[in-house]
């Protein structure tokens, strides 16, 4: 059975934000990975750079299609949104922040 920690591999390794291409662990836009081993979900707590993100739902299109792609044996991927906390930059990756020009 696929596990949070395989979940969050294949998010950091194919999800990628149009944009700056950065991805979405490394953004911090992922909060929270539950993987139900009995009904096979994957339930993904993410959030958005803000409330009108152009690439929000492309995002979310992407993280559905690579988890099941990549993790056959999950029987469904569940993207949650959520705004709290709200996203900053400190939640980024110093390698993000780095890549971004951030100090």
């Amino acid at each position: 059975m696929a596990t949070a920690d395989e979940v969050r591999a294949v998010l950091q390794q194919h999800v990628r934000d149009p944009e700056i291409m950065i991805n979405v662990v490394d953004l911090g836009l992922i909060y929270d990975i539950q993987v139900d081993d009995q009904t096979r979900v994957a339930s993904i707590d993410m959030t958005l750079t803000s409330p009108g993100c152009p690439a929000g739902p492309q995002l979310i299109r992407d993280v559905k299609f690579y988890v099941k792609e990549m993790l056959p044996e999950l029987s469904d991927v569940r993207v949650n949104i959520v705004w709290t906390p709200m996203w900053n930059p400190d939640m980024m990756s110093e390698a993000a922040k780095e890549e971004l020009g951030f100090f």
